[in-house]
């Protein structure tokens, strides 16, 4: 079996900053592309980010120089840094983990349970 847990949302005032964490455990051989999603109330769950298995990353335009993603491959787990937040970044935010479970496994994705992030004064 395999766990990916969340953790690190909340409220913060505008121009604050959150960092989240996302960690794998379980059954699991190896680990590809891992990602970061958000779902405003009322739209679509939109991609933030990612950071492939080679080590190239790419953001939203939206969040470009204001948020970093980073793995750590040993502790299997995937981060987002969020400075310069905005009211417009609140949504719940889901990492996806492209997780091969075992040497002879094909790959699967795999959810977080989702973190709320809310941006208000």
């Amino acid at each position: 079996q395999v766990h990916v847990v969340e953790s690190g949302g909340g409220l913060v005032q505008p121009g604050g900053s959150l960092s989240l964490s996302c960690a794998a455990s379980g059954s699991i051989f190896s680990i590809n592309d891992m990602a970061w999603y958000r779902q405003a109330p009322g739209k679509e769950r939109e991609l933030v980010a990612t950071f492939s298995s080679g080590g190239s990353t790419n953001y939203a335009d939206s969040v470009k120089g204001r948020f970093t993603i980073s793995r750590d491959n040993a502790k299997l787990t995937v981060y987002l840094q969020m400075n310069s937040l905005r009211p417009e970044d609140t949504a719940v935010y889901y990492c996806k983990l492209q997780i091969i479970p075992t040497r002879w496994s094909q790959m699967y994705d795999y959810w977080g349970q989702g973190t709320r992030v809310t941006v208000s004064s």
